[in-house]
């Protein structure tokens, strides 16, 4: 019994001392690295100095994983990323280091709050949607299952941009996320690379006699790298994320500047830094798309001089690179890594065809993640022509030699050499980048089965006939740490304190919680967690317009891109239909409902700004009406982001998944959804045939067509005209809109959402109204009977395990990448004083 107590003295007695060094390291870097003391400190000086004492702790850490990268019995994957949709460091590196109680003590006790913190963080501008927080959720679990890892990418001064709404109308505001600063991030200068770029090539003979091809660049830029630690769950390892930063090579023309051409002396600069300004410059015009391509090939182009020069710091050569190197090309956006590997290899390194073509093969996978046509990425060959001379020669040659294969394996079909080829020739001739993908890997994944499925039936399908194992599926996942501890720390508890904490990297573990779905108090307890995170996003977002938003209505969800096929306009028919329904019977027996929308249209797309223009529209009048606005409620959360989305997940009831069939690749937000004990409506499109496969098909709301339906319904000749003109209601519903009783009796407004609806309806948004209707009302049903609704929720989230990007990472290791994990041991060598001991120059490596 004494030595018990003795225990718990220095177990607190090291809890004080590690507080006291936490304040201490909050005063010093306020003081000696930001300069200010705290009579004149702003929030976020303080901001800076909490997250500068906590990357201090994150350092040894991150030192040793280095470390550990340099031993030859490691390989690392290399995730190649246009984006990187990270969220907020602060709060996620707190729970990953296992620290959030001693700090929030620390900041407490040195007069801050550590929430408001932590609400203060810009979040980075370095995504745009589910590709960029996918790649953002693999990096948790790589380095949470200690697989050494560095995720590539551009480090994009502004981001996508910031929304707001001017008149409903969405309006693109900067995204100047690096103005505060980033206190996450180290710049590495003396780690640049070159990227060329126009130019022309040119043949010689090599000392050897062989000829060979050299590019000669027109113009150069230095791309420079930017580090941020990824901390690992409670383990050692700390992987990196390196963005590249373009820069001039020469900064300033002194000689332009004397002889007066001040704007001369920087033009080179200006020119340079254009190209990681900002994510996804508009590409209307010829220039933005030649600079959008230019961004792709200038990070992957960094990125592979980057792991070559660290593949020759331990071995003489190149031949073993993928037993090394694992590289994955999220989508199609890197793609053009497989000819400039390939450039490296031959022009650089004088490696023959063959044999580079044999490492460059087993290096590269591609993951898919589109079924739409469009969205296949192609760029014009002239343009190719004009920026990158040599990769356009490189791609020929890949393709010259590709399609000897195809001619050998389909003797005289002249059609599937067509659809094959990575030129396409059917009018301006292009450069297909998912076919390059396709060709230049060692294999193919889709992110959903269904996806998959839909791939090599489809989109893929050549490939899949020539290549029959090249394509496979590894379903996409979320990081619970995130999704859940992050964002939902209520629920996270309450689960802490009924199962433990296993389930934070083991989600199936979640399983435990299926007899709690029968236990009455669980059930209250739930509820009351439910309704605490509704109130918050009720006080964060209080109604201006009519009633303030009630916590104990059905708490309805859709928050994604606003896209056509994602159909927020099937959703905003719905709330008409119901406002409709009110208004003619006010006595209507249904549940008060807030329909929640978030997300950004592209710049470019007019008809989804058309879209947002009519949601708010409708907001401002049914939310204005005091006939039905105590049951009937719209919101739509401007600039909807990582940060929005730790308090939209947890205090949803409902989730919308309401895509045409067939067009979804996976998407995220509904495991995100499902996990904090969201109920989904949704059709049999993407992941959301596995997450009802998971969940029970009784816990699920399912509506609509499927894809074999839909594609027997569009053979057949699909007429929406024919359903308008049956359908009261939505005869009623769309005649509301275009009458002008939205938009303040202006007819023609919305007539282009009209007109499409009416005379194409390319994603059947009528053929699946009625289902639709029908699948909400049984939702309406359902929610009125609160037992039933919490047991659903609850047993929701205890099946939910299967997507945890945890088994997804878990997966690509054994299909893909053949990698293992390398835990990291914890240590450091010191002198005996305590001191750091440095090596000699000549061990000294960047990496």
């Amino acid at each position: 019994m004494t030595k018990k107590k003795a225990n718990y003295g220095n177990s607190q007695t090291n809890e004080r001392k590690t507080i006291k060094k936490l304040k201490r390291g909050f005063a010093y870097k306020l003081f000696y690295q930001l300069g200010v003391w705290t009579q004149n400190a702003s929030l976020n000086d303080y901001y800076l100095a909490v997250s500068y004492t906590v990357r201090d702790r994150m350092q040894q850490l991150f030192i040793n994983t280095i470390r550990a990268f340099q031993q030859k019995d490691s390989k690392i994957v290399s995730y190649l990323s246009a984006e990187f949709l990270m969220g907020p460091h602060l709060h996620n590196n707190l729970i990953n280091l296992g620290i959030y109680d001693q700090v929030a003590q620390a900041a407490a006790e040195s007069g801050l709050d550590l929430q408001q913190i932590i609400d203060h963080e810009e979040e980075p501008g370095l995504g745009n949607g589910g590709l960029g927080r996918l790649a953002a959720c693999y990096l948790d679990s790589l380095a949470s299952l200690e697989i050494p890892a560095i995720g590539y990418g551009i480090r994009y001064e502004f981001g996508m941009f910031d929304q707001a709404f001017d008149n409903g109308w969405q309006k693109e505001l900067s995204d100047r996320w690096l103005q505060p600063g980033n206190p996450w991030e180290f710049k590495k200068a003396d780690m640049a690379v070159e990227v060329g770029s126009g130019g022309y090539t040119e043949q010689y003979k090599d000392d050897h006699g062989k000829l060979r091809v050299r590019w000669v660049p027109g113009k150069l830029v230095k791309g420079i790298p930017y580090d941020t630690p990824i901390l690992g769950y409670r383990v050692n390892t700390v992987n990196m994320l390196r963005l590249w930063s373009a820069e001039a090579p020469k900064s300033f023309d002194f000689a332009e500047f004397n002889v007066g051409d001040y704007l001369g002396a920087v033009h080179e600069k200006m020119l340079a830094e254009t190209i990681s300004k900002v994510l996804y410059p508009n590409d209307e015009q010829s220039h933005g798309k030649a600079l959008r391509l230019y961004q792709q090939y200038f990070f992957v182009s960094c990125s592979m001089q980057d792991m070559i020069r660290i593949h020759l710091f331990q071995f003489e050569n190149l031949d073993n690179f993928s037993d090394k190197f694992a590289v994955q090309l999220n989508d199609t956006h890197p793609a053009i890594a497989v000819p400039e590997f390939m450039r490296l290899l031959v022009d650089v390194h004088h490696y023959d065809w063959d044999s580079a073509w044999e490492i460059v093969t087993h290096t590269f996978a591609y993951t898919n993640h589109t079924l739409l046509p469009e969205a296949l990425e192609k760029w014009p060959v002239a343009m190719l022509a004009g920026l990158l001379p040599r990769h356009l020669e490189i791609i020929y040659e890949i393709n010259r030699r590709f399609l000897d294969l195809v001619r050998l394996e389909y003797p005289g079909d002249v059609d599937v050499v067509r659809r094959m080829s990575i030129i396409d020739e059917t009018g301006e001739r292009y450069v297909r980048m998912a076919n390059l993908a396709c060709v230049g890997g060692h294999a193919i994944n889709g992110v959903a089965q269904l996806h998959t499925k839909l791939l090599k039936e489809h989109t893929l399908v050549d490939f899949h006939r020539l290549w029959p194992d090249k394509l496979i599926n590894i379903t996409n996942g979320v990081t619970p740490r995130r999704w859940m501890v992050v964002s939902n720390p209520r629920l996270s508890q309450l689960i802490r304190s009924a199962i433990g904490e296993e389930w934070i990297t083991d989600l199936k573990k979640l399983q435990a919680l299926e007899p709690l779905a029968e236990d009455s108090a669980f059930c209250e307890k739930w509820q009351q967690i439910k309704f605490a995170n509704k109130q918050d996003i009720c006080t964060m977002f209080a109604c201006k317009q009519g009633p303030n938003y009630n916590p104990q209505a059905l708490f309805d969800v859709q928050v994604k891109r606003i896209h056509e096929y994602k159909r927020q306009h099937l959703n905003l028919l719905h709330i008409v239909t119901l406002y409709q329904r009110l208004k003619n019977n006010p006595e209507l027996d249904i549940p008060p409902r807030l329909f929640i929308f978030g997300g950004k249209a592209a710049p470019s797309y007019f008809m989804a700004k058309l879209i947002i223009k009519l949601i708010n529209s409708v907001a401002e009048v049914v939310n204005g009406d005091p006939a039905v606005n105590k049951r009937l409620q719209i919101l739509f959360i401007p600039n909807y982001n990582v940060q929005i989305g730790h308090i939209v997940y947890p205090m949803a009831d409902l989730s919308e998944q309401i895509s045409l069939a067939g067009k979804e690749a996976s998407g995220t937000g509904n495991m995100k959804f499902a996990m904090n004990g969201a109920l989904t409506v949704g059709t049999l499109d993407g992941a959301n045939v596995e997450i009802r496969e998971e969940v029970g098909a009784e816990n699920f709301f399912l509506f609509g067509m499927n894809v074999g339906e839909v594609e027997a319904r569009r053979a057949a000749g699909y007429n929406p005209q024919d359903i308008y003109n049956e359908n009261k209601e939505l005869h009623a519903a769309i005649n509301l809109i275009a009458t002008g009783h939205f938009s303040h009796g202006d007819r023609e407004l919305f007539r282009p959402v009209i007109d499409s609806l009416l005379k194409h309806d390319p994603f059947m948004v009528l053929a699946d109204y009625q289902a639709y209707v029908d699948c909400q009302q049984q939702v309406g049903e359902v929610f009125q009977d609160p037992q039933r609704w919490t047991r659903m929720a609850i047993l929701n989230a205890a099946r939910i395990g299967k997507f945890s990007s945890d088994r997804s990472i878990t997966e690509y290791c054994r299909k893909i990448w053949q990698v293992k994990p390398f835990p990291v041991a914890l240590t450091l060598q010191r002198v005996p004083d305590g001191g750091i001991k440095f090596p000699k120059r000549k061990e000294i490596v960047r990496t």
